[in-house]
């Protein structure tokens, strides 16, 4: 499993043309699920991302974790994660999770992030999403697990 999480302050998530999440303060978050990724891979993101300490304090020191400053997640499926481009110019995605397994587990985090206190809004899974943001920093953080 793979996540690259954004410091934003604000995002917005359409599909074709209509909002379906918007987000003040916080995270974007692009999750990937790999080939064999279980609950246990997702449970370390459900419990590393809340507890991240990567938002400034009041002495501008990089103190803080979303849960202390109520911010929110943006939490987008993201296959492409998963993506070899190794051979030739066109990349593979045969190390992506089928699409199924894919979903339940991105729901598991989902739910996890929610159950620790945290706003979660979603895209529409395997929809063509459009995703506007503004970053804060820009601060961007990788997580494999």
């Amino acid at each position: 499993m793979k996540a690259v999480l954004q410091r934003v302050l604000r995002a917005r998530l359409t599909v074709e043309g209509k909002t379906i999440s918007e987000t003040g303060k916080g995270y974007v978050i692009f999750l990937g699920v790999g080939k064999g990724d279980t609950e246990a891979n997702a449970d370390y993101f459900i419990k590393k991302i809340p507890s991240l300490r990567i938002f400034e304090d009041e002495t501008g020191k990089i103190n803080r974790s979303i849960k202390d400053t109520g911010g929110e997640i943006l939490l987008v499926s993201q296959f492409t994660l998963f993506a070899n481009s190794s051979h030739g110019n066109r990349p593979d995605f045969l190390a992506a999770e089928t699409p199924e397994r894919a979903e339940e587990l991105y729901r598991h985090v989902a739910i996890g992030l929610e159950k620790a206190g945290i706003t979660v809004k979603l895209g529409i899974f395997g929809a063509d999403m459009k995703i506007e943001q503004v970053n804060d920093g820009p601060f961007t953080i990788i997580l494999e697990k």
